[in-house]
């Protein structure tokens, strides 16, 4: 009798759950709407970023170059080459395109015209580790991690830095500061459109923090939001946080796990929202690049 009870209380179990994640899929995926194949062929895709038209600029990590799916066509095309291996990327209220270059260890500065501009190569007299997202506040302020990953490609040899932190540059870009040390392996970050919470990835301590944001860009209270860490990141108009890894899966504000999202590759990377209305779900995975048309929009 207790197997059947302790069966039948599983069973229950896993049937509330199922249904509770199908109601929540319900309010969060477009109705009917299926993940489909934006464009393959590629090496690794990275660092999803939408401008304010909607078209999605991603990178072609290991073959240095970034693409750019225009939302007028539904086309991929080569945007720009020769961009310091770009990982991460994110727009500017002014439609500069930031990236991290990942090559030097740079934060480049791209603007409309395509000139770069390296605002970050260097802390105290040391190379960064190698820059790998960024968040830009409302301000201007920029949220760079930089965690070690051994490369090829680069001319040095060993971590430059002893501590993966990250850091803060300041809105006029002259001061970089240390917003916090105390993680693993920081990787994936985003910030609330408020300005006030920050979320950072500890891909290898598998968990995601959230941080209170002061005035002055500092980082505080830093609380447990998940048990899993995550590449690249983003966040809904409703608060809700998506994560990669495993496919992507989808946190609301208080930590809960209301929705996973399968992606048939070994690897999802990075995740962003793009389209005319901001309401495209924009997934790079290994080779690859998925969109899901959704009933939640993107924020800034």
């Amino acid at each position: 009798m207790k197997i059947c009870t302790t069966s039948r209380l599983l069973f229950i179990s896993t049937l509330i759950f199922t249904i509770s994640c199908k109601s929540q899929e319900s309010l969060i995926v477009a109705d009917g709407a299926e993940m489909k194949l934006v464009s393959d062929g590629f090496e690794f895709t990275e660092g999803p970023a939408a401008d304010y038209e909607g078209n999605v600029y991603f990178t072609d990590q290991p073959n240095n170059r970034i693409l750019k799916w225009s939302v007028e066509d539904n086309k991929v095309s080569v945007f720009m080459e020769d961009i310091g291996r770009a990982n991460g990327l994110y727009f500017d209220l002014n439609g500069n395109l930031f990236a991290c270059a990942d090559e030097k260890s740079e934060l480049w500065k791209i603007d409309q015209n395509k000139n770069v501009t390296v605002l970050v190569d260097e802390f105290r007299g040391k190379k960064l580790n190698g820059p790998n997202d960024l968040w830009i506040d409302a301000k201007g302020g920029i949220y760079i991690t930089d965690p070690y990953y051994e490369r090829p490609y680069r001319n040095y040899d060993g971590q430059p830095m002893e501590e993966q932190r990250v850091y803060y540059l300041s809105p006029d870009s002259k001061e970089l500061t240390v917003a916090t040390e105390d993680l693993v392996k920081p990787n994936g970050t985003i910030g609330t459109p408020d300005g006030k919470k920050l979320y950072i990835a500890d891909i290898e301590a598998d968990k995601t923090w959230s941080f209170d944001i002061a005035e002055n860009g500092s980082l505080s209270n830093k609380t447990l939001f998940t048990k899993m860490g995550s590449d690249g990141m983003t966040i809904d108009n409703r608060g809700n946080l998506y994560l990669t890894g495993n496919g992507v899966t989808v946190f609301n504000k208080k930590g809960e796990k209301i929705l996973h999202l399968p992606v048939e590759k070994n690897w999802t990377a990075n995740v962003t929202f793009g389209g005319k209305n901001n309401q495209i779900l924009f997934i790079t995975a290994m080779d690859a690049v998925f969109s899901l048309e959704m009933k939640v929009k993107g924020v800034r």
